[in-house]
Order: C-alpha cells, then sequence, then structure tokens
C-alpha cells in the first residue's frame, strides 16, 4: 500500500514550467492561486502557482525566488523538483538563460540542448542515500520527445531555435575566465549556465520528463567583440527574449500531454539496488512518493 496519497485536483498539474533568470512569471497564466509544498529535503525556492495556461493546469515555479534572491549553488533542488512530483507533475518545461559558446548560437536565439557536461561541485543531485540507493541512467539527459516538443514549438512561434548542443554547467556565481571559456569551445561544448544540471537528475529520479529552453544572452567571454559578460548585458537580451520565451512555453504546453513512452517514466523501475528488507524505516518514508509502486510490488 502507498503511503503517500495522491494529490488533491485543486492543487495538481501535470505540467511543470521552471522560470529562471528573466523569466519570474508568465502574464498568460490565469485562475491563479499560490500553492506552499513542504517536503522532506526543506523549503522549495518559493509557492508554485497553480494556474491554466491555454485550457491546460500547470503548476509554475521561480527557480531563483521572488526578487531573485537564491544564487544557482543556494538552490534547493530537490526540495523544487520534490515539490513538482507532489503536485502530480509529469512533464517540467524549464527556461534559463545561457552563455553561447559558438558563433552561431548568437544572443537572443534559444537552444534546446541535448547533453550536460558538469563543472559543478558540492552540489546534492540525488534523492537517494541514507539507507536506499538507486541508480538511474543519465546517458540522454533530457526528455527526447519533449525536446521534439518544445523545439517544434519554438519553430512554430517564429523563434531563431538551435536543436541540440551541450550545456557545461558551472558552479558560479562567476562567470568564466577566458581560459576556461576557450577550453569549453575546444572540446566542442555549445552553451554554458549554472543551473540546469541538478534539475535533470533530479527530475530523472523522480520519473518527471524534463527539458530546457536555453535563452542566449552573452558570448560568455571568449568572443573577441564581447570579452566581458555583465548582469547588465544578460538582462537587456533576456528582456528582449521574454516574450518569445514565453509563447515558445505556451505553445509547448498547448501540445502537451503526449504519451509517456520514454525512459523517464520509468527510470526507477530497474534503478533500486537496495533489498526491500533492508531500507531503513525512515528513508522508506522519505522517498515513498517515487519508490512505493516498485517497493510495494
Amino acid at each position: 500500500m502507498s503511503l503517500t496519497p495522491s494529490p488533491s485536483p485543486s492543487v495538481s498539474a501535470e505540467i511543470g514550467i521552471i522560470g529562471g533568470s528573466g523569466l519570474y512569471d508568465m502574464a498568460e497564466l490565469v485562475d491563479r492561486r499560490e500553492h506552499t509544498v513542504t517536503t522532506p529535503f526543506g523549503d522549495p525556492s518559493g509557492p508554485y502557482v497553480l494556474a491554466t495556461l491555454g485550457g491546460r493546469r500547470v503548476a509554475f515555479l521561480a527557480r531563483h525566488g521572488a526578487g531573485h534572491r537564491l544564487m544557482p549553488s543556494e538552490l534547493n533542488y530537490r526540495a523544487n523538483l520534490y515539490g513538482f512530483k507532489s503536485l502530480g507533475v509529469k512533464w517540467i518545461l524549464s527556461a534559463s538563460a545561457v552563455g553561447s559558446l559558438r558563433e552561431d548560437y548568437a544572443p537572443q536565439h534559444l537552444v534546446v540542448p541535448d547533453q550536460f557536461f558538469d563543472r559543478t561541485h558540492g552540489r546534492v543531485s540525488t534523492f537517494f542515500g541514507e539507507g536506499l540507493v538507486a541508480h538511474v541512467a543519465f546517458a540522454h539527459p533530457f526528455c527526447r520527445p519533449l525536446s521534439a516538443v518544445l523545439y517544434d514549438a519554438a519553430v512554430g512561434a517564429g523563434a531563431t531555435v538551435h536543436r541540440g548542443g551541450t550545456y557545461v554547467c558551472m558552479e558560479g556565481p562567476q562567470f568564466s575566465t577566458v581560459a576556461e571559456s576557450n577550453a569549453y569551445r575546444a572540446a566542442g561544448f555549445d552553451i554554458i549556465g549554472m543551473t540546469n544540471l541538478q534539475e535533470a537528475k533530479l527530475a530523472r529520479e523522480a520519473e518527471i520528463c524534463y527539458t530546457t529552453l536555453a535563452l542566449v544572452t552573452d558570448y560568455d567571454c571568449w568572443h573577441p567583440d564581447h570579452d566581458s559578460v555583465t548582469v547588465d548585458m544578460i538582462v537587456a537580451n533576456l528582456t528582449a527574449n521574454a516574450k518569445m520565451a514565453q509563447r515558445v512555453l505556451a505553445a509547448a504546453v498547448d501540445r502537451l500531454p503526449i504519451a509517456r513512452d520514454c525512459e523517464c517514466a520509468r527510470a526507477l523501475e530497474t534503478a533500486i539496488i537496495t533489498r526491500p528488507d533492508a531500507i531503513p524505516a525512515a528513508a522508506r518514508a522519505r522517498l515513498s512518493l517515487l519508490v512505493d509502486k516498485y517497493l510495494d510490488r
């Protein structure tokens, strides 16, 4: 028997949206209500906005909190993703600002990446541990069907959008040095940001489909004509891109739901390695929302 009740229809949504730098809200959201979630991992970045977008119920979360109070390294990624799971979310569309490591991925362009390279350190990026161990597959870190939906929505909205690319997730909060930026380019990486990797890992463990709409704001610092990244530069380009980003996200929501026959939907099916009789009661209770359907069989 499951230890976790299903979310009430009045406080549930199948589609989640994570708004990043410059996208703290969406004007198209109607029938709004704020909902505060308490999780076994602490508090999310803020209340979830449960609303209707194009006739579909969504849960919106401002990644960095009200007024952009939280640095990438300070985000409680586990609480944010667990909160979405507790609301019944099956698909997450995230938006985030990135720097470009390629000439053809220009500021104000959009990118739907398909790979990650990890340059973070010390961030907690798993729900598991303390008596319950699982190893999910992560070779393809973004949900491929959902990424296709997002890309098609961007094309349909008239955006200049690139499909595919490796997102380097750096620790920050400082921007790159020129040596680092050139090293990433030499390695063949495409864009750089500070937030999405932990979200993707935790979404996979929670069996939530996850993809990213990356908003190019700058050329990092490798470009001879753009050798310094500033907050003013980023904000200016985000402001220019905000309406397009919202249009793309709304168009993607309009294309959902889709069949969940991807690896995301069954990521834990063969991932749990701890014997059920060896799992401490506290670990089982903490992770019941994720694991009960497999441990109760």
